[in-house]
């Protein structure tokens, strides 16, 4: 998101360009004003100029920034409409990962309703989507035990992908209608004209030093300015890992979701488990990032879910293929800015549009990429205004699908079992039309107690068969930074760390990053100091979001730095600002009937924790068994 352009709770106020700083993408705002308008160019521009900063600047008539869905999307709509109107408008879109896809890892649950409006004949494309969901299982699991549950997730129709693969083929299409695609470029900064318009970004400098030098390979930022410039980022945050499984214990198409261990009561979050193609399993672990304890580390929690008893099996004798990091925004409908500025517009997860009960936001992200577009193409050849696409927005599907499932999020505030109640009479009873609004709490930053309030805790060691180190895990995300460049991860203040975060909160930056960037080694005295290993970063942001005295600075690497995802894998999270989720994609094989777990017989309440929460749920039999068949929550 577009920290300082737009707000995450409730404000619709246009914002004020005079007040941006900086954004947690990474970008800053530019110091050099920029004068006078630009002309219209066709698709390669015939004008090329030197700006008074010495950069090399080009003009199209739409920037896009962020090569995911929501971009792609609007990219494709806008061409689409150019070419039903018999006009040539230049569109540029510049993506920091070093290929389209190459920052996506996510296996995902897919719905197909915005892509059936924007390439209806996609199944005739080619479009990597082939494998339907043939089974949707909600579960709650406790330490030894996995609980069905009803299932608000309805995914018939639905299809398990990868996500970076979809990226990829958008990608294509986009460029045979004439989109420029230019991945390996990293939006520095935002440019603005004498009235403060939005009027495009700059990429930034290649070949600077780590001591801040020139280096032979120098080159300088180029220039993007737009007419209108389309920000869709995507947000900040998770972890995830894809495995390969064997033949026998794949069943493609099969999902999974689950509530409740390893998580405590108090900490929102679920793991995901999808059977994709080519005996491929993604599995992933999300969390809130508004956990309290200061000891609490996503990454192994994460290692901890995949020894359940119901995951471990389908998981031994497997393969993890990748592993990497990223977030999505869980904020839903209460936060939705207003995304409109002098210039452009916020499309996608950068704006928030993911559906979080269904823990799906890439429909929602492409129809909104494809609204903006079809504003934006009014703006250039109609002569209307950008604010169409705020309307259009509220008038469309998104609105309502977001609507009626905003009291979900907000409701766990109140602890698991609150939030199953308030959620499952919300979806099942009410159908989202509550006349009440549940509010958020508060930032997630400032829900970290400190750390003489807080339990430590001892996390098991890795395994080495189904759990791992983090230097495993990370060797398997194929990140990599040029060494020898100015560290993206900056401290806005460098002594707060040892004189704040360590006593205080004993140094969580420590367990919330999954890549262990930071790292509090002994200095020349054998006092802790914090050293950054920015190298290690696999820009999922979660330290932007959770340091507790928000003192650490994301800022975008040299572009095509970072993880590579290979084609073929994927994997998801979650956030507010937010969740941060942890996954893997699996290879697998064993019986059929052991496939994805979460089938185990009934068994016996092993501690009162259990036994308690089973009476809650009455699903327990008078010897304090599970009960051998449940229809769901039962009075």
């Amino acid at each position: 998101m577009l920290k300082k352009i737009i707000s995450l709770t409730k404000s619709r106020n246009l914002f004020t360009p005079s007040k941006i700083q900086s954004f947690s993408s990474g970008y800053h705002r530019n110091a050099t004003k920029h004068k006078g308008s630009f002309s219209i160019v066709n698709k390669n521009p015939s004008l090329r100029f030197y700006s008074s900063s010495g950069r090399e600047s080009i003009e199209y008539d739409v920037v896009i920034v962020g090569g995911g869905p929501a971009g792609l999307s609007a990219a494709i709509r806008f061409k689409q409409l150019c070419l039903q109107h018999h006009l040539d408008l230049s569109v540029c879109l510049v993506e920091k990962g070093a290929e389209i896809g190459a920052h996506i890892l996510s296996g995902n649950v897919f719905e197909p309703r915005a892509l059936n409006e924007l390439i209806p004949n996609w199944k005739q494309e080619e479009a990597p989507i082939s494998v339907r969901v043939s089974s949707d299982k909600f579960m709650l699991l406790t330490k030894k035990h996995a609980i069905p549950m009803p299932n608000p997730f309805d995914n018939e129709g639905n299809y398990v992908i990868s996500l970076s693969q979809f990226a990829r083929w958008l990608g294509q299409k986009a460029e045979e209608l004439g989109v420029e695609v230019y991945p390996g470029f990293a939006a520095k900064e935002i440019l603005f004209d004498e009235s403060e318009n939005v009027i495009g970004i700059a990429t930034n400098d290649m070949g600077i030093g780590k001591d801040g030098s020139k280096k032979d390979n120098f080159t300088p930022g180029v220039e993007l300015k737009g007419r209108i410039n389309l920000f869709a980022e995507g947000c900040r945050g998770s972890l995830s890992e894809v495995w390969e499984i064997d033949d026998s214990k794949h069943k493609p198409g099969a999902v999974v979701h689950t509530l409740g261990w390893p998580l405590d009561h108090k900490t929102y979050g679920g793991s995901f488990l999808y059977h994709m193609q080519d005996r491929q399993v993604s599995i992933g672990l999300v969390c809130a990032l508004n956990y309290h304890n200061p000891y609490f580390s996503p990454y192994e929690e994460f290692q901890k879910l995949k020894n359940h008893p119901s995951i471990r099996p389908l998981l031994e004798n497997g393969t993890v293929l990748q592993y990497g990091a990223r977030a999505l925004n869980e904020g839903g409908f209460q936060s939705i800015p207003y995304p409109v500025f002098p210039g452009g517009a916020i499309v996608g997860c950068a704006a928030g549009f993911l559906n979080v009960p269904k823990i799906k936001g890439t429909h929602t992200a492409m129809k909104s990429g494809m609204l903006a577009a079809e504003s934006a193409f009014g703006v250039l050849h109609e002569g209307s205004n950008m604010k169409t696409y705020w309307d259009s927005l509220k008038n469309s599907w998104i609105w309502e699908e977001l609507r009626r499932a905003r009291n979900y999020r907000p409701a766990f505030e109140y602890g698991l079992l609150p939030g199953l109640a308030i959620s499952g009479l919300e979806h099942y009873l009410f159908k989202g039309r509550v006349p009440y609004t549940l509010k958020h709490g508060k930032p997630d930053h400032e829900a970290t107690q400190e750390a003489s309030a807080s339990s430590p805790i001892e996390y098991p060691k890795p395994d080495g068969i189904v759990s791992f180190d983090i230097p495993t895990s990370l060797y398997r995300s194929n990140t990599n930074h040029d060494h020898d460049q100015p560290a993206h991860l900056r401290l806005r203040d460098p002594q707060i760390p040892e004189l704040v975060n360590l006593p205080k909160y004993g140094g969580p930056e420590s367990r919330f990053c999954p890549a262990r960037v930071y790292e509090y080694i002994p200095d020349d005295n054998g006092q802790p100091k914090l050293q950054i290993n920015a190298q290690n970063c696999l820009h999922c942001k979660a330290c932007d979001i959770k340091d507790p005295k928000q003192n650490i600075e994301w800022t975008v690497p040299e572009g095509g730095g970072g993880p590579v995802f290979n084609r073929d894998f994927g994997a998801v999270a979650a956030g507010m600002g937010g969740v941060v989720a942890v996954a893997e994609i699996v290879v697998v094989e064993r019986d059929a009937d052991d496939v994805a777990g979460f089938g185990s017989e009934p068994g016996v309440a092993e501690s009162a924790e259990e036994l308690t929460l089973f009476a809650q749920l009455g699903c327990w039999d008078e010897t304090g068994g599970l009960a051998q068949k449940m229809d769901g929550i039962r009075p």
